[in-house]
């Protein structure tokens, strides 16, 4: 009776984090203008402290859903819940100006239980990318030369949407060492954008020139599929070197765009493009290594973990819509010269003194950094380069010290290839918490 009331609890929690996941956003970056907007890293509490890394990572007591072999190692006697938000403080600043802006989120949402031995399961959902802008954007056109007044166009541009990830994996371990494993993910979301230009003739506005207002939209679904593998190599009695790699598999988005523009003279124009959006193929490998400590009584704890990750999303040449000038105003097509191929490596640490010691030595200590390129291009030029530096820590709760409350702290920098462009540079803080209930448990009484 105590397992299904948790388990209706659990699902209860889900379904609302499901719904406020689908309404969040995240973004104040006027770069998730391009493509469907800044890609979320997908890391999650006990990772994010480390940059995200988790391609050789495997635990019995957490779930890596970024690699889902992990998922057969995960502890036949429990099942795992973990969640997290976060908070993101921002100043964006170009040309001359400066803009400080903030968002929270809910960042994610996963569970994980073992099945039957060597074979665990894993289900949840993330964002997947976000797209959040409103700023405006001022040029001088020309003069009036029978007035002699300035004529300027200020055009405003806004967006918002993103796309989300509900997954299902399963996690195999077929024989010694060699852990295999795939997700299958639900990808939507919403894909809104729009741009109304006003011409003005020294302060007041002009109805001698012809405005610009127009509106894109897109209600994307489609598939993803991820498959992974681990295996790793006990170096010694203290020491095992774990091998990671997985790939997502990249197709044709078969989601329609449509642009609706407004005239002048009070008319509207659709325009509309089918099949406008792809998918990378993605490759991502990494190494972990990780340093035991017995404990006495065949008892033995992971100490220090060090990990290193690479991955290449091959965007260059997937399809994006892209709107463009004609002789009769503006209109929509498909453009498949507006991505780079996007290269994303991190480090990072984790330490822990003694599971079963004093409090403070059963803390986890985490540190890492990445280094990302963009895989959008900005008006002609490459897209920022990313730059992350993070710390966190994982609180044991002290009347179940297998859950954890995890706590981490980022800087990120959005650095543009041009002056013109906009630098971004944000501090986040993130919370998660991993709930580790011995459900399945087996008590005998004498």
């Amino acid at each position: 009776m105590i397992r299904i009331k948790r388990l209706f609890t659990f699902l209860t929690i889900t379904l609302m984090a499901m719904g406020a996941l689908a309404q969040s956003n995240g973004s104040n970056s006027s770069y998730s203008r391009f493509g469907v907007g800044i890609l979320n890293d997908q890391s999650q509490g006990f990772n994010r402290g480390m940059a995200g890394v988790a391609q050789g990572y495997q635990s019995g007591t957490q779930v890596n859903m970024l690699n889902p072999a992990s998922y057969s190692a995960i502890d036949s006697l429990t099942f795992i819940f973990d969640a997290g938000m976060g908070l993101q403080v921002g100043r964006l600043k170009g040309n001359g100006t400066s803009v400080q802006a903030m968002n929270t989120t809910l960042e994610y949402i996963n569970a994980g239980m073992r099945l039957t031995k060597g074979l665990g399961m894993s289900f949840g959902f993330v964002p997947y990318s976000t797209i959040g802008y409103n700023f405006n954007e001022s040029h001088r056109v020309g003069t009036n030369y029978t007035t002699g007044k300035t004529i300027e166009s200020r055009t405003t541009y806004y967006g918002n949407g993103g796309l989300h990830e509900l997954y299902l994996g399963l996690g195999w371990n077929p024989f010694a060492g060699l852990s295999i494993g795939a997700n299958i993910g639900y990808l939507w979301g919403d894909y809104n954008h729009s741009l109304a230009q006003v011409f003005y003739e020294g302060s007041a506005q002009s109805l001698t020139y012809n405005s610009q207002n127009e509106e894109w939209g897109s209600d994307l679904k489609t598939y993803k599929l991820d498959i992974g593998a681990q295996y790793p190599i006990r170096v010694n009695k203290e020491n095992t070197l774990s091998l990671g790699i997985t790939y997502s598999l990249g197709h044709e988005v078969g989601s329609k765009v449509t642009q609706i523009r407004y005239t002048s003279k009070g008319d509207t124009i659709n325009n509309e493009v089918t099949k406008a959006f792809d998918l990378p193929h993605t490759i991502s490998a990494g190494l972990t290594w990780q340093t035991w400590k017995e404990q006495g009584e065949g008892l033995k704890t992971r100490m220090l973990t060090l990990g290193a990750d690479y991955s290449l999303q091959r965007w260059s040449g997937c399809k994006v819509p892209m709107s463009h000038s004609t002789l009769e105003g503006s209109s929509i097509d498909i453009s498949t010269t507006q991505y780079n191929n996007m290269h994303h490596a991190a480090v990072g640490a984790d330490y822990i003194h003694d599971r079963y010691g004093k409090y403070h030595h059963r803390m986890h200590y985490r540190i890492g950094a990445s280094y990302a390129t963009s895989y959008v291009k900005v008006n002609g030029h490459d897209g920022p380069k990313e730059y992350r530096m993070t710390a966190g820590v994982g609180l044991p709760l002290k009347t179940n010290t297998r859950s954890l409350i995890n706590v981490s702290f980022e800087w990120l920098r959005r650095s543009p290839s041009t002056g013109s462009h906009i630098t971004e540079n944000y501090f986040m803080a993130h919370i998660g918490v991993t709930f580790n209930e011995q459900w399945f448990m087996k008590f005998r009484f004498q």
